[in-house]
């Protein structure tokens, strides 16, 4: 490619050197040396001397010799120019450089069309097209990549931007869930998205990754091995689900609670924010910002337990009134028995008496099979 360049310079720099030659050859004061008719030749024609031909010949091979020697370092410049072009085209979105290629054209246009009536004024005329060309090819393209919103809004009012066109915009739109450090922690969530209960780009904010690391670094035992829980959590969602998980960079400096950043971050990216806090549920809410909690989802397809139930349940300790003992379901949910105190390290059977549901979760209260309520 280098040599087809230089090849390229050299001819440019011969004829231009030929055709310099030629006028010069050709003014006043060499044809007043030249006048006689027997050095005339008429090539070309009839004006042609031996002088102008040698002149001309002469001013190609200097021209030549000169491209030739100059072209390694205007090929050099010319590559490093590209190079920066591609450059700083990789870093621009496509829309800015669609916008941009749409301005010059305008631009251009328009300083061709204005520019003609220019070339009539003295010494001048000839330049100023060139100089209108360079001013409003810049202008169009900077008001083009500014205004590149409102151009594609303005788009959106022509006839070919069909209801099907702009439904399948809609379709295809990309659904933001923000996930929050304790539904990372919580990992239930993987198993969530793997079922295909939650669809659309998972985000992961840098700032609640910072927090997880600040937790896994922790000197306190429980809460190293939470923080390493939802980093495993994380790369178990990325590399082994293939979900699609992105991590954002953004961040509020002028925000020190995380809990603020993620309602700023669901604001900003129109998404919604997942989380186990319900603190940040009824904040996020009163701000607008629609929330995916887990225990709720959690709660929601647990069997539905009613009153007069009978159920089997392990007494593993005492409650906080007077006589009780506590027991778990294998799902998590807390079972009260009145009078269980003394069945503690028992399985036994009971009866539900009532079930309290929260959105922090479900609560049931129940009693020792065959004994009476009030007894």
């Amino acid at each position: 490619m280098d040599k087809i360049l230089r090849f390229v310079i050299t001819l440019l720099a011969a004829v231009s050197g030929l055709m310099t030659a030629k006028w010069l050859g050709t003014s006043s004061f060499l044809s007043s040396m030249v006048s006689g008719e027997f050095l005339k030749v008429g090539f070309v024609s009839s004006d042609d001397t031996i002088v102008t031909i040698l002149v001309a010949v002469f001013g190609g091979v200097a021209g030549g010799i000169i491209g030739y020697v100059l072209a390694p370092f205007f090929i050099k410049y010319l590559w490093q120019f590209t190079y920066w072009v591609e450059a700083r085209l990789n870093k621009m979105p496509v829309s800015d450089v669609i916008a941009g290629s749409i301005g010059l054209a305008v631009g251009l246009i328009i300083s061709n069309l204005i520019g003609s009536a220019f070339m009539h004024i003295p010494l001048i005329g000839s330049y100023v097209p060139g100089i209108i060309s360079i001013i409003l090819g810049y202008l169009g393209v900077n008001i083009a990549i500014h205004k590149r919103e409102e151009m594609i809004g303005l788009m959106a009012v022509f006839p070919w931007r069909t209801k099907e066109r702009q439904k399948e915009k809609i379709i295809t739109k990309p659904s933001y869930k923000i996930l929050d450090t304790s539904v990372i922690i919580d990992g239930r969530i993987a198993d969530i998205c793997k079922s295909g209960f939650v669809e659309g780009v998972l985000v992961v904010p840098m700032f609640v990754l910072e927090e997880l690391q600040h937790i896994s670094d922790s000197s306190d035992s429980l809460k190293r091995n939470r923080g390493r829980r939802g980093l495993d959590i994380l790369n178990r969602m990325q590399k082994e689900l293939g979900l699609h998980v992105e991590i954002s960079e953004q961040d509020f400096e002028d925000t020190a609670e995380v809990d603020a950043k993620l309602v700023k971050l669901a604001q900003l990216m129109k998404g919604k924010l997942v989380t186990n806090d319900y603190n940040l549920n009824k904040v996020a809410e009163l701000q607008g910002v629609t929330v995916l909690n887990i225990n709720e989802l959690s709660n929601s397809v647990k069997p539905v337990v009613l009153p007069g139930e009978e159920m089997v349940v392990h007494v593993v300790k005492d409650g906080k009134e007077l006589g009780q003992g506590v027991g778990y379901l294998d799902d998590g949910t807390m079972i009260v028995v009145d009078s269980g105190k003394k069945h503690m390290g028992d399985t036994i059977g009971v009866l539900v008496t009532s079930v309290l549901q929260t959105a922090a979760g479900r609560m049931i209260f129940a009693k020792p099979k065959g004994i009476e309520k009030g007894a």
